[in-house]
């Protein structure tokens, strides 16, 4: 029997603030354990929680960026489930009345058209604690807690069950995770767990519109590690459907060393949590000044960002993509076009020379000694003809150890580019000299020699000959 896919996503995205969503702990990661709580964060009688403006600014954010509804009356609930992580025995989240509900956002998947993936609702909460276990420094028999991710702010984003493969799992995912990145609101650090993912599958017969008994993936830190563990549950339940055995709805957890998923528990419903509003919370009132302020700070969006670079830089399609999956990277091949209007050449550079060296260094492309403005300085002295495109590697390798001007940088190494005819021939005549079987060939009609005379010629010269003016004169005289 043929079995159709349906997949959603859960996704967690911790939010970039300075402090916690409903007090003034800080909420920086990496912190010794349990150094920033406070009576608020573990839940003591008599703390009040008081909400963090820029905790709502962020989600309205991602309602825009995600084409959604934006609730100007949004409230606060009580999700009451009890673990040792959990001080207060209940999770500050949202139920009826989240901030974001029924919006969007488009995916692709290679050689398949566009597909529209749903988004049920987004809603902010709090985050739990942290429970430690089979790591090398604890016992076997025991759990450590650290409680200073509890009250981190995080949004919640839910999709409908849309997805119909792993890779359109994974496209959402990156776009999600793309999105937070350029409205910086969260930095997506997956393996740190600043964004989260957990994964509802189910199948069901091919043409059958009632869902099937769906599971519930978690432990995946990893865009790669999802679409593994989403191929290993489809077979898995497959397997069992084909056999006439029942797939139990229940919560798994990935092991992403073993490549298998183990039961972790029941998958709960949503009436298991007994929801009820926040006593301690008034209602969020969103007017429309304030709606109106997050909409026009939005930035460009990347899908609009990557068209407007294929009409306005007349760049190709894949270049477009690379150079605006990354809003540090749209900003910095930006910069450089500015100054230097040949749109391709800045992108090569951009997608070759810059983005190696920010992966080598292990630094985001602000942080790298090749400022735009540098850049820009060593690409118009390609442009100018002053120094050839493998000289300007060689300047390129010595802009990264120090702030030097380009100018001088080329002076020290003796790079400038000659094209002065008297030189040029002197290099032309001591190549075809040394070549002459060669010269006899291409003079008998084999012309794609040209680029071997080219090269030896360059090779003679350290590469300061002007390639153009060698092509030039190399053809008068082997022509004539």
């Amino acid at each position: 029997m043929e079995y159709e896919v349906v997949i959603g996503l859960e996704v967690h995205a911790q939010l970039s603030t300075q402090t916690k969503i409903f007090c003034g702990c800080s909420a920086r990661f990496g912190n010794e354990p349990n150094s920033q709580v406070c009576p608020v964060c573990l839940g003591l009688p008599g703390s009040l929680p008081v909400l963090n403006k820029t905790v709502v600014d962020y989600a309205m954010r991602m309602g825009l960026a995600t084409n959604s509804r934006i609730n100007r009356v949004n409230i606060f609930a009580r999700k009451n489930y009890f673990y040792a992580d959990l001080p207060k025995g209940y999770q500050i989240s949202q139920f009826e009345l989240p901030i974001c509900e029924h919006g969007s956002i488009e995916i692709q998947v290679e050689n398949q058209p566009p597909r529209t993936i749903g988004i049920t609702r987004i809603h902010m909460e709090e985050d739990a604690g942290k429970s430690i276990h089979e790591e090398g420094f604890v016992r076997r028999d025991e759990t450590l807690i650290d409680l200073n991710r509890c009250g981190v702010p995080l949004i919640e984003i839910v999709s409908e069950p849309d997805m119909r493969s792993p890779q359109e799992a994974a496209a959402y995912l990156t776009k999600i995770r793309q999105l937070v990145r350029y409205l910086k609101i969260c930095d997506g650090n997956m393996e740190e767990g600043s964004l989260r993912c957990d994964a509802n599958i189910s199948l069901r017969p091919a043409g059958q519109k009632e869902l099937g008994t769906k599971t519930e993936l978690k432990n995946m830190n990893s865009i790669r590690n999802v679409e593994r563990a989403l191929s290993y549950e489809i077979n898995r339940q497959k397997d069992l459907l084909e056999n006439n055995e029942t797939v139990v709805q229940e919560t798994l957890l990935w092991d992403p060393v073993k490549n298998i998923a183990k039961p972790m528990r029941g998958k709960e419903d949503s009436h298991d949590y007994r929801y009820f509003p926040d006593p301690d919370l008034a209602p969020v009132k969103i007017d429309v000044a304030w709606l109106e302020r997050i909409r026009n700070e939005m930035p460009e969006l990347p899908d609009a960002r990557c068209t407007r670079f294929i009409s306005q830089y007349n760049l190709p399609q894949y270049d477009a993509g690379v150079l605006t999956a990354s809003r540090d990277v749209a900003d910095y091949f930006e910069a450089v076009a500015q100054k230097i209007s040949n749109y391709k050449l800045v992108s090569n550079w951009v997608m070759g020379e810059v983005l190696r060296l920010a992966k080598e260094q292990k630094e985001t492309l602000d942080a790298l000694s090749v400022t735009p403005h540098r850049l820009a300085d060593l690409l118009a002295a390609v442009v100018s003809g002053t120094i050839s495109g493998s000289a300007a590697k060689t300047v390129f390798e010595k802009m990264r150890e120090n702030d030097k001007p380009v100018a001088k940088i080329i002076d020290q190494l003796g790079l400038a580019q000659v094209s002065d005819s008297g030189e040029l021939g002197a290099w032309i005549d001591q190549v075809l000299a040394e070549n002459p079987k060669e010269v006899a060939l291409y003079r008998q009609g084999k012309t794609k020699l040209m680029g071997f005379f080219v090269g030896g010629i360059m090779r003679l010269s350290r590469g300061k000959a002007d390639p153009r003016k060698v092509n030039e004169l190399l053809k008068e005289k082997l022509e004539s």
